[in-house]
Order: C-alpha cells, then structure tokens, then sequence
C-alpha cells in the first residue's frame, strides 16, 4: 500500500538544491579528517541477495541515538536528539529524523570510514522485510469503492511506541526490527522524471510502505493520504561493498 504526502513540487525542488549543495560541501570538510574504523555500524551476519543476484549488507539494527549524536558531537550532523527517561541511547533507535537529516549521516559516517553506505531502494527494503512482516490482510469490504476504508480499518498491528531495538523480528539474515515502529527511508522517490536533487517525497519502509516529504520529521504532523501514518521516521544503512 502506498500513502502520500502531497506539497508543492516545485517550490520543495529548489530546495533540495540547496541542501544536497550543503551536504556535499560537508562530505568535502570531513574528507579531510582521519578515518575512525570503530565508528561503522555493526551489519548482519547474512547478506540479502537481489533478484539479479547481486548482494547487500544490511545494518544489523536501526542507526541508534547514541550513533546519531556521536555524528552531532563530530559536526557531521545538525539535529541532536534525546530520549525519553529510562531509555537507553545505546539501544535506541535515532527517529524524528527527515531525509535531508538522514543525507547528512550519510555523508558523515562514509566520510568518516571510507566505506559507501547508503540506504536501501524501496526494492531492496521489501525484499529484506518480506520474511517478517505480516502478510496483507483480505479486504474487509469487496466494493471496490470501499478500498479506502478497508485500507484503513486493516492497517496498524505493530505497536506504534518506540521500542529498544531487538523488540521485533529478526529476519532470516539476522537483520533486526524490520516489523517494529519505525519507519526507515529509503533512497527511491515518489514522483516520475524527478531528479534525488528535485525530489519532493521519499518512500520509507515499515508495516506499510509509505511517501514522506523530505523534510517531514514527524509523520503524524505530516499526515498521510491513506491509512495510518508511520509512527517514527528513522534509518537504516546498507553498503553494496564487502567488509
């Protein structure tokens, strides 16, 4: 199922000119630093292999708060994030997070371990999720021009409060919490003959596959077209290379 947010175009294009320019001018300052091997994120033990047999790693767990500030800390990464009292930020995964904050992470950590991170197409991230989400519920209503509402009625199992990480499924691979409450971004964008610099809306993966803005942080601000809204927004790296 696909929800989405609508604005206008246009106007969010120009800019996502901007930060993707701010963002390479980053990746060029942090270039210059020395390498921290202890800083890469600790990947499935299995790869996740494509249709066109080609292979990914996956990042074990979702990028945590505790990760993400270290990227704050080290003037990778703008957002500084809390967690609520008695959690730990070591197991917590990092949310409120929109795309532009996410390219900054991105950048960040690739520059600071010569690796390539990036983050799933939405392709990639439904075949890594298929073994541990819930298979689509039958329509509770057959007239077609019911869609919506069964749509509606049927979406929201997962618990929609934020959880440490390793309180869901873990998927043949050993990749973790693929069906819990945070909604990850991925690299693809909704719209046709729209360029990554121009994008308006990323899709991000999670119980149902949705459209975000990029610059949405909270969705339950954003909204969605149809059905519920992901509950938090957050990210996971995968790398095509071999570690």
């Amino acid at each position: 199922m696909f929800a989405v947010i609508t604005h206008n175009k246009m106007s969010l294009g120009l800019v996502g000119l901007g930060f993707v320019a701010a963002i390479a001018f980053t990746g060029v300052a942090l270039m210059q630093r020395d390498l921290d091997p202890s800083l890469q994120p600790v990947m499935a033990k299995g790869a996740v292999e494509l249709p066109d047999g080609a292979t990914i790693l996956v990042q074990q767990h979702e990028v945590t708060v505790a990760e993400w500030n270290a990227c704050t800390a080290d003037n990778g990464c703008s957002l500084t994030l809390r967690v609520r009292s008695g959690m730990d930020p070591a197991i917590t995964p990092a949310t409120g997070l929109s795309y532009v904050d996410v390219q900054e992470y991105i950048a960040w950590i690739n520059a600071r371990t010569g690796q390539d991170y990036r983050l799933p197409t939405a392709d990639e991230w439904s075949l890594m999720a298929a073994p541990v989400l819930p298979e689509e519920p039958d329509p509770i209503f057959t007239d077609p021009s019911l869609t919506w509402a069964s749509t509606y009625l049927t979406n929201g199992t997962t618990p929609r409060a934020l959880k440490t990480q390793g309180s869901f499924s873990i998927s043949p691979e050993g990749i973790a919490d693929l069906d819990g409450s945070v909604w990850e971004w991925t690299s693809d964008c909704y719209g046709d003959s729209v360029t990554t610099d121009r994008c308006p809306a990323f899709y991000v993966g999670g119980e149902h596959v949705a459209a975000m803005s990029y610059l949405i942080r909270d969705p339950a601000r954003g909204g969605c077209a149809v059905g519920s809204p992901p509950a938090h927004l957050g990210l996971r790296l995968v790398t095509d290379d071999r570690l």
